[in-house]
């Protein structure tokens, strides 16, 4: 995969340009898990000086996509037990998340975000559809008006971007998601907390539960291309 060089402009934002650059191909396995990259490597194959790499890397080893390795630093292996433990995680968050999103929601709030849905049907692209299920998520929390639901929903998006990146994306996978997201906004906009709180929680277990099974799939064909998969 041809990697997409990084324009230059001011220091600001040729670092956020590299930085959703490096994190784009990590998400995508296009670095993957277990490679050893180093400061002068990602200066060439990016096209960038040391300084805005450097920020790249500490912001990444902050999301837990890369690790130390010695004096370099390593894309981060893909944990199922981690995985196991941030779905746990994101369920405790999203629950409350989504009770006070029925208390706190606008109307056209949850117009946006039922678009954002719909595109979905008009798109039905895995890049769009991988988009969608990540924007979804956060928009839900950004409804509950609570930021550190919002930033953790984000946290948690972000550490399972990669896993989800092995699901293969089939019609029926999409007509699931696009009912199960319906539902959610829908029950927020009813006022129905205990119901909205229910379907996410279900929505996350199905989400999860595929993501597992793909895991443990492709186990075999992961390890032959040099991916590493932790944990049980």
């Amino acid at each position: 995969m041809q990697q997409a060089r990084v324009a230059e402009s001011t220091k600001g934002s040729v670092s956020d340009r590299l930085l959703a650059q490096m994190r784009g191909d990590i998400l995508s396995l296009a670095l993957i898990p277990g490679r050893v990259i180093s400061e002068r490597d990602l200066e060439a194959i990016y096209g960038a000086s040391r300084t805005p790499v450097r920020q790249a890397l500490l912001q990444l080893a902050n999301e837990g996509l890369v690790i130390r390795a010695g004096r370099g630093y390593a894309v981060a292996s893909i944990d199922a037990q981690e995985l196991v433990e941030t779905f746990e995680y994101r369920e405790i968050v999203e629950a409350a998340a989504v009770r006070l999103a029925c208390e706190r929601a606008s109307e056209a709030d949850l117009d946006a975000i039922q678009a954002t849905i719909d595109r979905g049907l008009s798109d039905t692209s895995p890049e769009t559809w991988f988009e969608i299920g990540a924007d979804v998520h956060v928009m839900i929390a950004s409804l509950s008006g609570n930021g550190f639901l919002r930033d953790a929903v984000q946290d948690i998006v972000i550490r399972i971007a990669r896993a989800r990146w092995l699901l293969v994306s089939t019609e029926a996978g999409q007509q699931e998601a696009h009912r199960e997201h319906s539902e959610i906004v829908s029950l927020i906009r009813e006022r129905q907390a205990d119901g909205a709180e229910e379907a996410i929680r279900r929505h996350g277990r199905n989400v999860r539960d595929q993501i597992m099974r793909a895991v443990g799939e492709g186990r075999r064909q992961l390890g032959a291309h040099g991916i590493v998969v932790k944990g049980a």
